[in-house]
């Protein structure tokens, strides 16, 4: 009984509403209860007990599902490399006054993450778009110009 209440609310949880409610099953089971709880919900042992541990600490009021620090690593902190890479790319097709805080490039984001890539920075098109949001560029399209003939 108690692996198909969790199988039918799992789906609707957060990875940290899982974590709770498999330490609440486990604490409700008593001795034990961790190993059962582990096995009934297909969550490993430590996820199980780490859910027991959370329901003693004080609720985040934030609602944060990890801790600070969990999740992957920003790609800059993994490849101190990329940055420079990227300025390397999108230097000689900048656009805008180098005084200005405007500047703008013409090459799409799929175009640099191929290029980044290509030489062992494996990086997302949305990554790059936002390392170029960061480092204040804009993304912009080739206009056609019209040109008069005398």
């Amino acid at each position: 009984m108690l692996a198909g209440v969790f199988e039918l609310v799992a789906p609707h949880l957060t990875e940290k509403q899982r974590r709770l409610l498999a330490g609440a099953g486990a604490r409700a089971l008593g001795h034990g209860g961790g190993a059962r709880m582990a096995r009934s919900s297909g969550l490993s042992r430590p996820t199980v007990y780490a859910g027991v541990r959370e329901l003693a600490e004080r609720p985040d009021p934030g609602g944060r599902v990890r801790r600070r620090g969990g999740g992957p690593k920003r790609r800059t902190t993994a490849d101190p490399g990329l940055l420079g890479a990227l300025d390397a790319l999108v230097d000689p097709d900048t656009r805008g006054d180098p005084d200005s805080p405007l500047r703008w490039t013409c090459k799409s984001t799929r175009e640099l993450a191929e290029a980044l890539t290509a030489q062992g920075h494996p990086v997302s098109d949305d990554t790059v778009g936002r390392l170029l949001k960061q480092r204040g560029y804009t993304l912009q399209r080739t206009h056609k110009t019209l040109v008069v003939q005398p």
